[in-house]
């Protein structure tokens, strides 16, 4: 039987992506920060690591052939620098200490895959591709990610094939950026966020963890933007939401001004939004599920 290790397992996109390493037969083995989420059951077992301290349980990676990253500290919390610095952390300390295990015990790993974000392409009413190299400059989401990916390429430096999967929006009926958005239009005070006019490059979570799973049992190795094939404006995503649950918009849109003093400098990741292709995946041969926003919405507000 095959076994994989996945970091951030306990997270939204670890759980759905558990099931669906277990429904195609697959073994894993996950880390965890919280003791208490550890457990041993048949085809699953938990193993304890701090990263910031760089510390793991390195019996994790017996018999182990690949490794999916998925380790990270939310970023949709407002932005001390404290809290920067962890964001950071979280991700690159996560995976350096990956890497300085694997190398220096000999592990032989297959192939790495880590989620990574489309954060690294700028604000544009043009469509960003894996192969364009353009970084939002002085953007700290951007730098999150450069940083994210620059350290996955140790594992590259040492003959191992990685996979960055550059997340978009992640749409889900358990919870996360959709249960935030439907609530307050649920109660009639929904509304739309900055001007509405940046862009929404997003994807439903069974197709996420089906691009996970692809690249997997594919090999396919490199940049991969995990979007669905048609990005909506903000105010279109707004709208879709509230005509599938059948509330209005009654108000207008937060202004950006009102944000930025409200959330301070974390404002960007609701008022600046990326146009991103989903091109390469598919001519990669994987299928999408849900290709237009409101079959995606009908499925998940139905679920």
């Amino acid at each position: 039987m095959k076994k994989i290790l996945i970091t951030g397992a306990t997270g939204l996109i670890g759980k759905e992506l558990i099931k669906a390493c277990h429904a195609q037969g697959i073994s894993i083995n996950y880390l965890s920060t919280n003791r208490s989420k550890l457990k041993e059951e048949e085809n699953l077992r938990g193993f304890y690591w701090n990263p910031i301290k760089g510390e793991i349980d390195s019996e994790c990676f017996e018999g182990v052939s690949a490794v999916i990253n998925l380790a990270g500290a939310p970023i949709a919390k407002r932005w001390t620098e404290s809290y920067k610095k962890l964001i950071i952390d979280s991700r690159v300390k996560s995976v350096q200490l990956l890497h300085k295990t694997i190398h220096g015990e000999g592990f032989e790993i297959e192939h790495f895959i880590t989620a990574s974000a489309i954060g690294i392409y700028p604000p544009s009413e043009m469509e960003f591709y894996e192969e364009d190299h353009a970084i939002e400059k002085g953007d700290f989401v951007s730098e999150v990610v450069r940083l994210w990916e620059n350290a996955a390429g140790e594992f590259k430096n040492s003959g191992i094939p990685v996979t960055c999967i550059r997340i978009g929006l992640v749409l889900s009926d358990s919870g996360g950026v959709l249960e935030k958005i439907s609530k307050p239009i649920k109660n009639f005070v929904g509304s739309g966020l900055g001007s509405g006019k940046q862009w929404q490059s997003w994807i439903h979570i069974d197709d996420l963890v089906g691009i996970f799973m692809y690249c997997l049992n594919k090999n396919v190795y490199g940049e991969i933007n995990a979007v669905a094939p048609n990005a909506v404006i903000h105010n279109v995503l707004i709208k879709s939401i509230a005509d599938s649950i059948g509330k209005p918009i009654l108000l207008p849109n937060v202004p950006s001004w009102v944000l930025k003093l409200a959330l301070g400098e974390m404002h960007v990741i609701v008022t600046k939004g990326q146009r991103v292709s989903s091109k390469k995946i598919e001519a990669l041969g994987y299928a999408f599920k849900y290709h237009q926003l409101d079959s995606a919405l009908n499925d998940l507000f139905e679920a």
